[in-house]
């Protein structure tokens, strides 16, 4: 090659030699092609893998939710007030549970009234269902056809605070359960016992462990254990009844605290949710109610400016460990509640664990999910503590019924609220 000042150069050819040299050297311009193509290539085929991959990470993310949780949505129909009365010589106040009956198609509603105004009882309902010209479906009606007083095991009636009535369930058996709640300043226990439905006599009363029990004040002084000051047993529910096997064979019953118990209880200033406990007993007519298992349930955050913030009810949806919560708050602003779906399968087995205080990184709690915030229905909401499975709807939905507890203050108010329950992911009105 030849330079010039310094510089390396190429001669410049004419046009027919530089058309020769492309001639006999054609895989030049090709190569620069074949480069070309592979970088496109190579690009499409990253962008493609991208996709696949963060397709492939949502659809098992949706897939596993699936797995979990049931596609259900609930749909506000309307509200029943029910007016203050009296029946048979009790005044009609403080329903703070229901359960519901598929034969008679009849509502049970017990009553929180610690045998002071008068003693302890649950009412017979019959709540009347519209199905307007519309379409519009409602609750027109609700009557009171019965009032049963409880029983205990010497057949009395119980005396003035000596029993806090909260939760209450009909057994596949046709018994009642009811819980008491407890309040350990007023030496009232907490209890789960079993009722005749027609006479409200006591038949038998379940084991609960001593650490939901108070300790007792003639021993020394020792650190608080059991339940929190009218804050036990308020939820109560059993597998459904339709899938309950034949008469005799054992059912499961489950419950929780309100909040969590005094051993369990965290500073005022954490943050962290209050740590509840579930329970889950085995019933039957060979052995004694059994206790099978109990778990972590974590109770959502206190809504701003809530004074109180509890776990009211459960509802059983199968067998297989999923059920419907109730939580409830009120304070400065009002009355709040919302509807979770929960699912037991999975979570740790916490009946050894003395104190849920401490870490629980290692322990896994109950999955929730959150089906409706009812401060999103735009209406007034009192203070709602009982929730069942009701009667199948004139469109052949399952109904879900709520009630509030009135707490006998004339500034409240006894609430009926209807919804429907379905599986598919139509939006509440």
């Amino acid at each position: 090659m030849q330079t010039r000042g310094g510089t390396a150069y190429r001669p410049k050819l004419d046009p027919s030699t530089e058309l020769m040299t492309q001639l006999i050297n054609p895989n030049r311009s090709r190569l620069q092609a074949s480069r070309l193509l592979f970088s496109l290539l190579l690009v499409a085929a990253i962008a493609f893998l991208t996709f696949l991959t963060t397709s492939c990470g949502s659809s098992q993310a949706r897939t596993a939710e699936q797995r979990t949780f049931l596609d259900l949505s609930l749909n506000f129909l309307g509200e029943y007030q029910l007016p203050k009365m009296t029946f048979e010589d009790t005044q009609v106040g403080g329903l703070s549970a229901l359960s519901y009956d598929r034969k008679s198609d009849r509502f049970l509603a017990l009553s929180d009234d610690r045998s002071s105004l008068a003693p302890a009882r649950f009412y017979t309902l019959k709540l009347s269902i519209d199905h307007r010209d519309t379409g519009e479906i409602g609750i027109e009606n609700v009557e009171v056809e019965n009032v049963t007083f409880l029983k205990n095991e010497n057949g009395e009636t119980y005396t003035k605070g000596s029993i806090d009535p909260e939760g209450i369930a009909l057994s596949p058996r046709g018994t009642v359960f009811v819980s008491s709640e407890g309040v350990p300043s007023q030496e009232i226990t907490p209890f789960i016992r079993e009722f005749d439905r027609q006479t409200g006599q006591q038949q038998e009363s379940l084991r609960i462990p001593e650490r939901y029990l108070p300790n007792d004040t003639t021993q020394e002084e020792q650190p608080p254990r059991g339940i929190q000051e009218n804050l036990g047993f308020e939820s109560l529910t059993f597998e459904p009844l339709s899938l309950a096997a034949a008469s005799g064979d054992p059912f499961r019953l489950f419950t929780a605290t309100e909040s969590a118990l005094f051993q369990d209880s965290l500073p005022p200033d954490s943050e962290n949710v209050p740590r509840l406990r579930l329970m889950h007993y085995l019933i039957g007519n060979i052995a004694p109610p059994t206790l099978v298992a109990e778990h972590l349930y974590l109770l959502n955050p206190a809504p701003k400016g809530a004074i109180d913030n509890g776990l009211t009810e459960l509802v059983t949806l199968d067998t297989e460990g999923r059920f419907l919560s109730l939580e409830r708050s009120y304070g400065l602003f009002g009355a709040g509640a919302k509807i979770f779906q929960v699912v037991m399968s999975g979570a740790t087995d916490t009946s050894n664990i003395a104190s849920l205080k401490g870490d629980i990184s290692r322990v896994d709690p109950v999955k929730k999910k959150l089906l409706l915030d009812l401060s999103e229905l735009g209406i007034y909401l009192d203070n709602l503590e009982g929730m069942t499975l009701g009667p199948r709807l004139p469109d052949g939905s399952q109904s879900l019924v709520l009630v509030s507890d009135n707490n006998f203050s004339n500034a409240q108010v006894t609430q009926f609220l209807l919804f429907s329950l379905k599986a598919g992911n139509s939006q509440s009105n």
